[in-house]
């Protein structure tokens, strides 16, 4: 799966939420400052030429949908970042963010108590 830039990604958090728009729906979502709508057309151009959106045609008027869902995205960004910066290993992820401070023993034993379900 291709990845995504900042303001692609940006777009695509706005479309999987709405779950599909208008031009100017989307850019109404936008968080502040809102980009500039010609924009946010070039970046739904740039999208579809990556295959995450799809188009539909109403007359003049196009409604865009996502066509990756977030899940799916998530999953793949995930992965390559387990490649590219720890050896493939979720393992050292998780490693990772232990010795930074940023997983509690709480969240760890939540993530034990889930892996025990399955």
């Amino acid at each position: 799966m291709a990845s995504l830039t900042k303001a692609e990604e940006q777009v695509m958090m706005v479309l999987w939420k709405l779950g599909s728009g208008l031009l100017m729906e989307i850019v109404e979502a936008m968080p502040e400052p809102q980009p500039h709508k010609n924009t946010v057309a070039t970046i739904l151009k740039i999208l579809v030429g990556k295959e995450f959106v799809r188009v539909e045609n109403l007359g003049r008027i196009h409604r865009y949908h996502s066509a990756v869902t977030k899940e799916a995205y998530s999953k793949a960004t995930l992965t390559g970042v387990a490649k590219g910066y720890f050896d493939g290993s979720f393992n050292n992820i998780v490693s990772f963010l232990v010795d930074e401070n940023k997983i509690s023993v709480q969240d760890l034993e939540l993530l034990l108590k889930q892996l025990k379900k399955k």
